[in-house]
């Protein structure tokens, strides 16, 4: 019997125990370093405790969105005013003040006002029974915060942000003695009057004398509503020149596809993980590097000036493994096309490592830490599946809620080992339901992608891994002679829901040609066929009443062994 009571005061004290756990994580939600967030969770528990600190007197607001603005999130708001301290858990249905939630599921533990900062610590559960608040779960969410000059609360102005977070699976940001960076930028570049241009220039790296490891990544960007997104490639031993600035893939920047750190619009800093870092110097001192520039002017604005790119913090205390990047997903190429009036089209890119060998000799599996997801404007979600035989085992990455405006690395929290031989399946959701013509594969924002570079070590030298359906294949079972028929045919087909479905289930049936690609452009193709991606179960809700059904529960199960023994 006292074994019973143990159980259940342990259950009781999981579900009310409120000591306050530590806060070994923290980051600041915006590039100004005024709005820090820490915060720490107890899994055993079922609780997250918030420590939010803005530098303002007046209120101040934090929550999670399913897409990073208003619409449906959940938030707290909260500050300290002349009558005392106030705090409510909301959650917001538009574009104005978030209404208080019936229910209130956040407690507030502290609320402080000093020196011109608001430090409000408050807890939840992890998983929240209620419909006006979002689960917390193992994958990346979207963190919204705002702030006021005064205790009315009213319209935040500018005063607000979003960055996305992998609370319960982060990984710390290290922070070597002696910060030293090096900047690969444009300079002083007239961007044209173009809805869209990509812009490449080759250069080097500064020269080491021994390798170093880069560890933090940074955008410096000089005009955030004309860049989209930038990309580093290291450029093959075959390109010596450094003369090459142009729009790219003219000349011989197109040799240059090896990723090596890639920002997207909305995201911001990138932190290798402590095992792990970027070479740099050493035996890739003497690599050229092309730096690519997606410009998006959807005004066509003339005479705007550019020097935006990429700053890279290293350190000569090497880490355990080099690190590198993999390009994943479906080739950017036409004849690709997606039908319009489509509210959920979903097009397939797959990675079979076991084609890796063909282009590298090695053996090494994948650890894989953080990933990228990219599509443009008619993306609404991404998901990265992870097979093994024929068995999917895991998500690689997935975004429920894709938003173009919001890019960022992603890391997955824990390290995840890609095995050769494994499959990796980027499946992107379209939705053109407001597109009249196709929407064709390539560079264009107006076009459409669905990639996901892959961070991983230990660095192999390799490119890409990606996948195209058969074209041949692809023409004959739409019925089509020839690539002009098809492109004919395509063009002036009327879609319906039944046209736009059976083309769909056409791409994703017939042979997909699987292409790998090292660092030296060395191509290997071969083929494969799309296999069937499951739906990530949803996170298990627990609430008060559950953990009391649960020790109930425990208890009348002791009581039976016990009366079983007599």
């Amino acid at each position: 019997m006292v074994t019973c009571l143990v159980v259940l005061l342990v259950l009781v004290q999981w579900s009310w125990a409120q000591e306050d756990p530590l806060l070994p994580f923290s980051e600041h939600l915006d590039l100004e370093h005024k709005v820090q967030l820490k915060w720490g969770f107890d899994e055993i528990r079922g609780t997250i405790l918030f420590e939010l600190t803005v530098n303002t007197s007046g209120w101040v607001g934090f929550g999670f969105s399913p897409k990073g603005g208003m619409t449906g999130a959940d938030v707290v708001i909260g500050g300290v005013g002349p009558k005392g301290s106030y705090f409510t858990d909301r959650h917001a249905v538009g574009k104005s003040i978030p209404l208080v939630d019936k229910q209130q599921n956040y407690k507030l533990l502290s609320l402080t006002n000093s020196d011109g900062k608001t430090v409000m610590k408050f807890q939840r559960s992890i998983s929240s029974c209620d419909e006006n608040d979002l689960p917390i779960t193992d994958l990346p969410m979207k963190l919204i915060y705002a702030y006021g000059d005064t205790d009315e609360i009213a319209y935040h102005s500018n005063r607000r942000g979003t960055k996305e977070l992998n609370l319960l699976k982060y990984m710390p940001q290290s922070n070597p003695p002696n910060k030293k960076y090096f900047d690969m930028t444009m300079i002083n570049f007239t961007v044209p009057a173009n809805q869209t241009h990509y812009h490449c220039k080759i250069m080097k790296a500064p020269t080491f004398h021994s390798k170093q490891h880069i560890y933090r990544i940074e955008p410096v960007i000089t005009n955030f509503d004309l860049v989209h997104h930038l990309l580093l490639y290291r450029c093959p031993p075959s390109v010596t020149s450094e003369s090459f600035e142009a729009e790219c893939y003219s000349g011989v920047d197109e040799e240059c596809m090896e990723a090596v750190a890639v920002w997207g619009v909305g995201g911001g800093d990138f932190e290798f993980p402590e095992v792990a870092g970027l070479p740099v110097g050493g035996n890739v001192g003497e690599f050229l590097y092309r730096l690519e520039v997606h410009y998006n002017n959807p005004n066509k604005s003339a005479g705007r000036v550019d020097s935006s790119g990429l700053r890279f913090y290293y350190t000569s205390e090497l880490r355990q493994h080099d690190a590198g990047v993999l390009g994943t997903g479906l080739a950017v190429a036409l004849p690709y096309a997606i039908p319009p009036k489509a509210k959920s089209f979903l097009t397939y890119g797959l990675c079979d490592t076991a084609y890796i060998p063909k282009v590298l000799e090695t053996s090494n599996d994948l650890q894989v830490f953080s990933v990228m997801l990219h599509t443009h404007l008619a993306g609404r979600k991404v998901q990265v599946g992870h097979f093994r035989g024929d068995k999917q085992i895991d998500f690689l990455a997935v975004d429920e809620n894709y938003d173009f405006e919001y890019q960022e690395i992603t890391n997955l929290g824990k390290i995840k080992t890609v095995k050769l031989g494994d499959k990796l399946l980027v499946e992107c959701t379209y939705n053109t339901e407001n597109r009249s013509t196709l929407t064709w594969g390539g560079l264009s924002t107006s076009d459409e992608m669905c990639l996901a570079f892959v961070f991983y070590y230990p660095a192999m030298n390799l490119s890409t891994c990606v996948s195209f359906p058969n074209t041949t294949t692809l023409i004959s079972e739409m019925g089509a002679k020839d690539p002009d028929t098809w492109f004919k045919m395509m063009s002036t087909k009327t879609w319906t829901d039944t046209s736009i479905n059976q083309y769909q289930q056409t791409l994703k049936r017939i042979d997909q040609l699987v292409i790998v690609m090292n660092s030296n452009n060395n191509i290997s193709i071969n083929t494969g066929l799309i296999p069937d991606l499951k739906a990530i179960p949803s996170a298990p809700c627990m609430n008060s009443s559950a953990t009391k059904s649960l020790a109930l529960l425990s208890l009348l199960l002791c009581w039976a062994v016990q009366w079983a023994s007599f």
